[in-house]
């Protein structure tokens, strides 16, 4: 009889990968037997963040595809950004330290899906160097 595998779920831009995404991408992994991570498409980013990324949705898709521990890579859906728990059925959403904008609604999503989807927070991996904002703002100071 084959055991269930623990799915692990993860979604963001990650627009310029650094260490953080890396460390959290490796805690988000220890969770699970499989780890799908969603790349916010381009449009979504403009919309929810109000800029543009630094890099478009097929190169953060590339770079993310780079990281071993993860075991699927996926864009997120234009018209329904929740379609994918739909899809994955995840056993555990994990998210950053920073995404707490939108955990109501993603609780709300997983109980009209009839989920039982636990949602756990990853500790920050050194804020102060290793923030994709940061970063954004040293690489213009730079530009």
């Amino acid at each position: 009889m084959d055991q269930k595998k623990t799915k692990v779920l993860m979604f963001g831009t990650f627009d310029i990968l650094h260490p953080g995404h890396i460390k959290i991408f490796s805690e988000a992994a220890k969770l699970g037997d499989e780890l799908y991570v969603v790349v916010a498409r381009d449009a979504t980013v403009e919309k929810v963040k109000g800029r543009k990324t630094h890099y478009d949705e097929q190169t953060r898709l590339m770079h993310i595809r780079a990281v071993t521990c993860i075991t699927k890579v996926m864009l997120g859906s234009l018209d329904d950004k929740y379609a994918i728990l739909d899809i994955v059925k995840p056993d555990i959403i994990a998210l950053g330290y920073d995404q707490k904008f939108f955990i109501d609604k993603l609780e709300e999503e997983l109980v009209k899906r009839n989920l039982k989807t636990k949602i756990i927070h990853l500790g920050p991996y050194k804020p102060q160097i290793y923030k994709s904002s940061k970063i954004r703002a040293k690489l213009d100071s730079n530009a």
